[in-house]
């Protein structure tokens, strides 16, 4: 006879072989340098393969190039049976049917868009075009826009409450968040929040607040969807991208990716949000998605080029999955696939795997990193740089080359972001290296400031 206490355990154990995503549930993250869709299996955590909708970076300058560039947001249909993709470099907003993955619709709108959704009655497309000043209207069934709803400058991504009346804008370029009546398609309030670059926001789960991510400044707004107000702003860390919401133990938790700390960070939702754990993940943290049975979290890396799920339970990365270069944007979808190991019209794995370089301040607090990816016989590397003088040049070395590999000038914040294009790899091995300080930034005429190793 089984005592309560084992009793108890035995539930539990149960209860944990339950709470497992089902093998016909998807992942996808939209892969911004190799213009892929990498699609994984959940239950077993594969990459079961990649739609190819362009050419791996740099192959994609030729005029007579039509494949998509800078593959990157992506939204989907209430039934699950359309995946949207939105390639902010071509401009296009991609029809993807979720059964077969075949491309079953294209749509060209203006500069930039980011992101898009479908309406709650999936007889919209909403596709925020962050590059100008609209929300992009398309008809689902005709890939044709119908109409533009103007908002403020550059927005970042829209989402709908459920029962289709409202619909929230972010925005990347203004402070506030556009408040859009669904039928009449109009503004009915701008709300004004504390930063002016917002790239996402999610509702929890019974739609009583939207949260919204600043990446600029690191932190989190909170809104409430009754009264249309600022709740809360929380202070979150470096490259504040995503979030995702989890039930856990009948509490609902934030899952939010830092990706300048290389970490998820999860925070209770009450009145006063709360840290309470913060998660290890690999480089650079972006996208984020919970399976439907919030068992897990899927996050996408953007410079580890793959996905990783967290285990909400025990808060602990359980997978690490690779897939296309620089995942974006990353949705989970349930019960699209016919099989388990269904992968029609997939691909194989097209990108190889990236490496990732620390830098280190000499003095301060600056910090850095540098994702190096191989084309071949040569290298694409991309720096980030943080908190250094504002609107100055500086300039990367590696190893005793003489002369520079790139030079960046950093905005108003201390920031900067660029590509280089080189034979990198070889010299730039990693941190375990002789002398520890294989790449260098300094400032341009000036002393170094940031290096590699220890």
């Amino acid at each position: 006879m089984k005592t309560p206490i084992a009793l108890a355990i035995g539930l539990l154990a149960s209860a944990a072989v339950l709470a497992a995503p089902s093998p016909l549930d998807r992942v996808y993250t939209a892969d911004q340098n190799s213009n892929t869709v990498s699609v994984f299996n959940p239950a077993t955590n594969t990459l079961l393969g990649q739609i190819k909708l362009g050419n791996v970076r740099p192959d994609v300058l030729s005029p007579l190039y039509r494949g998509e560039t800078n593959v990157h947001g992506m939204g989907f249909s209430p039934d699950h049976k359309t995946l949207l993709v939105i390639s902010n470099a071509s401009n296009s907003v991609t029809f993807i049917d979720t059964a077969t993955n075949q491309v079953k619709g294209k749509t060209y709108v203006g500069r930039s868009p980011h992101e898009g959704f479908f309406s709650a009655d999936g007889k919209e497309v909403w596709v925020v075009v962050r590059g100008e000043d609209y929300i992009s209207v398309i008809d689902p069934l005709t890939f044709r826009e119908t109409r533009r709803i103007q908002t403020a400058i550059g927005p970042g991504m829209v989402q709908f409450m459920p029962d289709g009346k409202l619909a929230f804008a972010v925005s990347s370029f203004t402070p506030e968040v556009d408040v859009i009546d669904v039928a009449s398609h109009t503004i009915v309030k701008r709300i004004s929040v504390v930063s002016p670059f917002s790239p996402f926001l999610q509702f929890t789960p019974d739609y009583s607040e939207i949260w919204m991510t600043h990446k600029d400044v690191g932190k989190v707004t909170r809104i409430s969807t009754r009264t249309l107000e600022v709740t809360g702003v929380i202070d979150t860390g470096l490259i504040t991208n995503h979030l995702a919401f989890a039930t856990v133990g009948g509490e609902v938790r934030a899952y939010v990716t830092i990706g300048g700390e290389n970490l998820v960070k999860v925070y209770s939702t009450g009145a006063q949000a709360h840290l309470l754990a913060s998660i290890p993940t690999g480089a650079l943290p972006h996208g984020a998605w919970t399976s439907d049975d919030n068992s897990r979290v899927y996050i996408g890396l953007e410079n580890g080029d793959g996905v990783q799920a967290i285990d909400t339970a025990t808060n602990r990365v359980v997978a690490t999955i690779g897939g296309g270069q620089a995942p974006q944007a990353l949705v989970y979808l349930s019960h699209v696939a016919g099989s388990g190991d269904d992968r029609p019209n997939l691909v194989p794995r097209v990108n190889q795997d990236s490496h990732n370089i620390q830098l280190h301040p000499l003095a301060g607090n600056s910090t850095g990193f540098i994702v190096v990816r191989n084309l071949g016989v040569i290298d694409a590397i991309e720096a980030f740089l943080f908190r250094l003088k504002p609107d100055t040049q500086y300039d990367i070395y590696v190893s005793s080359q003489a002369a520079p590999i790139g030079s960046f000038r950093t905005n108003a914040m201390g920031m900067a972001n660029g590509t280089m294009i080189g034979p990198v790899r070889a010299s730039a091995a990693g941190d375990a290296a002789p002398r520890g300080e294989t790449v260098t930034v300094r400032q341009a005429g000036g002393d170094a400031v940031l290096v590699s190793g220890s």
